[in-house]
């Protein structure tokens, strides 16, 4: 590939577009042009980017001439109808859908894990699920340390994770009741406010995210088994995960009770974990220092803490970990693939 690449967003309008766009501005990426491309609802509009405007364009079949990479954020099915198109017009497509990311012959990458599985691409790289890529941040050096044999986790996602809607429902339903002047003890709304998810998200937590399956697990709580063993070519994995949309904003969070086959102790851990790149330790529970959503938000790196011996597993270790997953589960992990190229 050239230097100055062309390079193309594939559902520029949504929340995962933008930041790609100010990802792409704020990492210098080595751009010769952006195209932008969504719905032929958002064609036209004009979207600031390098102290300029790029102008939206409708995503077609012919859109990908000249395109060296296209990072994609708008849907498996649209993944899966255009991305074709993209590869055989000569591009390089990362994808952020779940559309490709089990495919035997597309790589799935986080760069910091398996930055060299770019190499094997045939046209197509995938970004993994959003949940999985900031658990892996501080799951694979120690891994790579102690050997991580099962996992037993529970994610706390913020509603952006679902989209705009989710993002503006939370809010509408904060404001209505604050504007109710009831008390806490009387923080139901009516049915009329509940449009995205199936119950009221304000001051709730769902355990529920994606479509269940048979097993009784969701689909969100299967991947990070899955992506994980094939991310950290680890085919025996396992990870028994309990997801929850909790009413945050932005960036989302994990509990993570591991064990290793080796032993393990806090401090090595912690010395593992404080060279790992893009992950910040943040443990001092003494002076109440842990991750929290609302300081990652916005942040590129992931934060790593309340790292503890785990009193369940011999070879065990209980951390928190949390992550912008508009950033590192999206935007910033497929912008870091583009770079590997």
């Amino acid at each position: 590939m050239s230097k100055n690449l062309h390079v193309a967003i594939v559902g520029a309008t949504g929340a995962v577009g933008i930041e790609m766009m100010r990802t792409l501005e704020k990492r210098k990426f080595p751009l010769g042009k952006l195209t932008l491309l969504a719905s032929a609802r958002s064609a036209g509009k004009r979207l600031p980017f390098l102290g300029g405007e790029v102008e939206v364009q409708e995503l077609t079949e012919h859109s990908f001439k000249g395109i060296d990479v296209a990072l994609f954020s708008a849907g498996g099915s649209i993944s899966k109808n255009f991305a074709p198109f993209a590869t055989q017009a000569g591009a390089v497509v990362v994808d952020n859908s779940s559309a490709f990311r089990m495919d035997a012959d597309v790589p799935l990458v986080v760069p910091e894990v398996n930055g060299a599985d770019v190499q094997g691409n045939r046209g197509i790289i995938a970004n993994p699920n959003c949940t999985t890529a900031i658990t892996l941040m501080a799951l694979w050096p120690l891994h790579q340390a102690f050997g991580v044999t099962r996992v037993f986790a529970s994610s706390y996602q913020a509603v952006s994770g679902t989209g705009a809607q989710a993002i503006e429902e939370l809010e509408k339903q904060t404001r209505e009741w604050a504007k109710s002047e009831r008390k806490w003890d009387d923080v139901r709304l009516g049915g009329e406010h509940v449009r995205v998810y199936p119950h009221q998200i304000a001051f709730n937590a769902l355990p529920h995210v994606d479509s269940f399956l048979e097993s009784g697990y969701t689909k969100e709580e299967m991947k990070m088994e899955n992506e994980g063993r094939k991310i950290m070519h680890h085919p025996s994995f396992r990870a028994s995960v309990t997801c929850v949309r909790v009413p945050v904003f932005r960036a989302h969070s994990v509990a993570v009770s591991a064990e290793f086959a080796k032993p393990v102790t806090v401090a090595a851990a912690r010395e593992v974990l404080g060279r790992a790149p893009g992950l910040d330790l943040v443990d001092d529970p003494t002076l109440k220092k842990y991750p929290l959503a609302l300081d990652v938000a916005g942040k590129d790196h992931c934060a790593v803490g309340r790292i503890r011996q785990d009193c369940a597993f011999d070879n065990g270790l209980s951390f928190w970990v949390a992550g912008d997953q508009l950033l590192k589960g999206a935007a910033l992990n497929a912008v870091q693939i583009a770079e590997l190229l």
